[in-house]
């Protein structure tokens, strides 16, 4: 999918921000209505219907949850509504998902619904949940994921942030989100998703990211205006120039608002984000019983050179460690990060060495297949070496695992990268690519004629590691 400047720049940055643990989520209303939960704007229809008003005609929601308040005499009636509207069960959306994926550690959300834990929870993050002061000073052990709900739970509705008064009092009230958050804006790159920034409540929301302290470069989704077949064109015109208006208002807070046609896009531009991130861990599959035509040390040092090259290259390494192929992966990666570890980080390197026996009542093949996928999930590009095992009668016989592992990195949507010169399943691998290489490589044509060159027999080895790297981060750009 194409993107215009201003996006595909964002994407480019952002890949960035997520590669130093720099970016942070600010989620709003729109990202759960997708999963079918409710703006305020049916949030408060009885509620307006209630008082003799229609919403429709009202601009200043919080206005009318006070209003409610007010003829109640408590927040009983509305907290009651936001409970029955967000306890239903929902499935969290695609965006939900991607973003859950990614290696965020910071949300921040003005929803009350749960559909962000969940995702983090399919993700399998421990995820410490703050929807109220009390919690700020707790810290849930071995966390991956904060998720701040600066304005309550459904958990708890009687405490959620819902009238006027109650957003009027929020800087005594909740102190110590507003300190927490005005932290975040200044060391992590936000993206805003889920606003469409003409909310009534934008105000008080955007008053509380106001800080006194240099802040960092943010981000928000915004549907660009078209208007709607029936408005005449200086209704058109006008609808236009207050989006931009809105836009430049916007970059008072260091907010860039990106411009979308349809929030379908988001999804898209989210996945293009992961797909990108991704593809710089390289997931390197490969086992060997023995090394063929390979001398042992020569074929180990080739794997050790190819690791710690990847490395320096700024790559992540995933292994499981195979047989005969994981300590070289181990040993390279750590020359590159011990050599320069003010460049390179232990990070980089990803080792899952896999269950040698089963446990309760899953077999060891359903827990390898498990294994293999979440190891996969990670990376972006897969490079298949050697690839052979001892068959139950002592001969030597290719790998069905490794096979496996290509046939998961496709399904994922992985770069394969067979060297063919290692022989093996490595070798029959690229002989499956080789009779239709745009199966695998789809528009990015380029990819097969270097695979094909490292598929050479008799390839000296650092040519093979130069070629390799090369690809990689080609493929990563």
């Amino acid at each position: 999918m194409k993107f215009d400047h201003d996006i595909e720049a964002f994407i480019k940055d952002f890949v960035k921000d997520l590669l130093e643990n720099n970016a942070a989520v600010f989620a709003g209303a729109g990202l759960s209505k997708s999963s079918g939960y409710v703006e305020w704007t049916e949030l408060l229809r009885d509620i307006a219907e209630e008082l003799g008003l229609e919403v429709d005609k009202e601009h200043d929601l919080i206005s009318l949850a006070q209003y409610h308040v007010n003829h109640r005499g408590s927040n009983a009636g509305i907290a009651k509504k936001v409970l029955e509207e967000f306890s239903h069960q929902a499935e969290p959306s695609s965006s939900h998902e991607i973003l859950a994926r990614l290696p965020i550690s910071t949300f921040w959300t003005t929803n009350y619904d749960s559909l962000l834990e969940e995702s983090l929870k399919r993700a399998y993050k421990i995820t410490d949940v703050k929807h109220s002061v009390s919690q700020l000073a707790n810290t849930r052990p071995k966390r991956d994921v904060v998720v701040y709900k600066m304005h309550g739970d459904v958990t708890d509705p009687g405490q959620a942030v819902l009238s006027k008064h109650q957003y009027e009092q929020y800087f005594h009230t909740h102190a110590a989100f507003i300190t927490a958050l005005s932290g975040d804006l200044i060391s992590k790159t936000f993206l805003f998703i889920g606003f469409s920034f003409t909310d009534p409540n934008l105000d008080y929301v955007l008053s509380r990211l106001h800080v006194t302290s240099p802040v960092r470069q943010h981000y928000c989704f915004m549907k660009k205006e078209s208007g709607s077949k029936s408005d005449p064109v200086e209704m058109l015109a006008y609808k236009i120039r207050k989006q931009k208006l809105r836009v430049d208002d916007l970059k008072r807070y260091r907010i860039k608002a990106l411009l979308v046609e349809d929030y379908a896009d988001i999804p898209n531009i989210l996945k293009e984000i992961e797909g990108r991130y991704r593809k710089k861990t390289v997931f390197v599959s490969g086992s060997a019983e023995e090394f063929g035509e390979w001398e042992r040390g020569e074929a180990q040092d080739f794997v050790h050179d190819l690791s710690r090259q990847l490395v320096s290259s700024s790559m992540r390494v995933v292994n499981g460690f195979g047989w005969g192929i994981g300590s070289a992966v181990i040993n390279g990666a750590l020359e590159a990060v011990y050599s320069s570890p003010e460049k390179f980080s232990e990070d980089q390197l990803v080792i899952r060495p896999f269950p040698q026996f089963a446990t309760k009542n899953q077999d060891l093949p359903s827990l390898w297949h498990e294994y293999r996928h979440r190891m996969m999930s990670l990376a972006g590009i897969a490079i298949f070496l050697f690839g052979n095992k001892k068959g139950s009668d002592g001969q030597i016989i290719n790998a069905d695992g490794v096979k496996r592992e290509f046939d998961i990195a496709i399904e994922k949507g992985l770069i394969p990268i067979p060297v063919g010169a290692t022989g093996y399943m490595a070798r029959e691998i690229f002989t499956l690519i080789e009779k239709d290489p745009a199966a695998y490589y789809g528009d990015t044509h380029w990819i097969f004629p270097l695979v094909r060159e490292i598929a050479a027999p008799g390839l000296p080895s650092q040519q093979i590691v130069e070629k390799l790297v090369s690809i990689v981060r080609q493929i990563s750009k």
